[in-house]
């Protein structure tokens, strides 16, 4: 586990206000160093004012989503060079609600992790199954096969790309796996990557489920648990800072 960087991310999804963001950005910015690394995935328009409140400092930040093209006739997209200009240093791609709401396949998450590269902004790669998946006991499968199709980005990534497990079941439910069943489903990741011959032990592997402030300790000790993705908590300051505090 000391080869890999710990992270604790913000998504702050679609919420936010000019108004709104400045005391939460800086908390952030004012948040004691840490044994591992925080940063925030904001909306769009709210890149420049990261950038502002953060720039210097130990936090990072980036965008929600990137498109696949460099540039082009792609009405509403915005490329991994756009994030450059704004200091941008990560971008989520294959979110759970990208790939249920926008109906996104894992080749194309694909796609986006490996333009995110090219422009030299780490992707955090989202992989999970839902609770009918789950159910059916294909989480492994589904999981599996979302890596399978990224092979070629981790190859390229040696390490660099983060990924982020996300039990969809567990997202805004107030549900959560068990330490033991994230667990369980990290080492699964980790050992797929070993199969594709990706860097695996060099790779972290973030919780996305509902994590807290009262979980996050216990979750963050498992063995392949190397911090986590924060969907809600991460709009609330003093949340967002006591998950990072657990790491």
């Amino acid at each position: 586990m000391g080869l890999r960087n710990r992270w604790v991310i913000g998504n702050w999804k679609m919420n936010g206000s000019l108004a709104g963001n400045a005391a939460l950005l800086g908390a952030v910015a004012a948040a004691p160093s840490s044994v591992g690394k925080l940063g925030v995935c904001v909306p769009f328009p709210f890149l420049g004012q990261a950038q502002s409140a953060l720039a210097g400092g130990a936090a990072v930040w980036g965008g929600q989503d990137v498109s696949e093209h460099a540039s082009g006739a792609y009405t509403g997209q915005v490329s991994a060079a756009m994030l450059v200009e704004f200091g941008a240093s990560l971008v989520l791609v294959g979110h759970s609600e990208r790939r249920q709401y926008n109906a996104e396949t894992s080749d194309l998450v694909a796609r986006k992790a490996s333009a995110a590269l090219n422009a030299g902004v780490t992707p955090v790669i989202c992989v999970g199954e839902t609770l009918a998946e789950r159910e059916d006991g294909h989480a492994e499968a589904v999981v599996g096969q979302q890596l399978s199709a990224c092979r070629e980005v981790l190859l390229r990534a040696q390490g660099a790309a983060i990924l982020a497990y996300e039990p969809v079941w567990a997202i805004g439910t107030g549900k959560t796996a068990t330490p033991a069943e994230a667990q369980a489903m990290h080492a699964f990741i980790r050992a797929t990557l070993r199969v594709l011959g990706a860097e695996a032990e060099a790779t972290s592997i973030l919780y996305g489920g509902s994590v807290k402030a009262g979980n996050a300790r216990e979750l963050f000790s498992q063995a392949d648990i190397d911090g986590g993705l924060i969907g809600g908590a991460s709009l609330v300051a003093a949340d967002f800072l006591a998950i990072a505090a657990a790491l």
